[in-house]
């Protein structure tokens, strides 16, 4: 404790975004902590956007989930994300998705916890949107699994971070509209030869760092579906919505 105390001195807890000094470590000073957005209130049970009033228990869904269930565009049964992909939130997303900060996957885990809460399960096997072998090569690292991995350390959940894997090398998708990203993902993740197993008969939570169209989570759901998977929720780190 004394060795702790010393480096708290001389090393003092950081906001993970500006740098700022804060009272606990992995934390957020007070200005972060209010531009950052968090999701909570009453919002869409199937893909976490938040929806007008204040009851978090409610269980409605947004009128894009109501369509896109209708046309097989939502193949999951329920979704959750921690925060807006705006202002602070998104600046994190990118610094661990580009900037190499690992070390954000660590808190930002937290958040998801958080989030998944109402999806988890004694059983629940958490898996990650996976990287093409490509992209993977280049950033080092699937962000999707390194958060997936805390959430696991949280919540005491199974964890299969290559349960699915990527075949296809799918541009980013930024600027494209629905029906686009929808075309473009359409079979480019599948259940992975080996390891996609573990998914048969048993809840899978799918998680990624940013969900927009909903196109990704998509197409690994129905990648699990393949697989034997009995039970699918998403959730993501962070949710673009409309009003954003």
């Amino acid at each position: 404790m004394r060795l702790q105390s010393a480096l708290r001195l001389i090393y003092p807890p950081q906001c993970i975004r500006c740098g700022d000094m804060t009272e606990a470590e992995f934390a957020l000073c007070a200005d972060c902590w209010r531009d950052t957005g968090f999701i909570d209130g009453m919002v869409c049970d199937r893909c976490g956007t938040p929806l007008p009033g204040d009851d978090a228990e409610e269980i409605a869904q947004c009128d894009d989930c109501l369509a896109g269930a209708a046309l097989g565009r939502r193949p999951w049964r329920r979704g959750r994300a921690a925060a807006l992909y705006r202002d602070t939130a998104r600046k994190l997303v990118l610094a661990l998705k580009h900037g190499d900060r690992t070390d954000l996957a660590r808190p930002l885990g937290g958040w998801l916890a958080r989030a998944a809460a109402p999806l988890i399960g004694p059983d629940t096997l958490l898996v990650p949107v996976p990287l093409h072998r490509g992209r993977l090569w280049r950033r080092r690292y699937n962000q999707a699994a390194l958060l997936s991995g805390w959430l696991a350390r949280l919540t005491g959940c199974d964890h299969c971070p290559d349960a699915l894997q990527r075949i296809v090398p799918t541009r980013p998708l930024e600027g494209h509209d629905k029906a686009a990203r929808f075309e473009a993902l359409d079979g480019a993740i599948v259940p992975h030869p080996r390891r996609g197993g573990a998914m048969a008969g048993r809840p899978v939570l799918i998680v990624d760092d940013v969900m927009t169209s909903g196109a990704t989570f998509a197409a690994a759901a129905r990648a699990a579906q393949r697989a034997g998977a009995e039970d699918l929720c998403v959730v993501a780190l962070a949710r673009v919505a409309k009003d954003t």
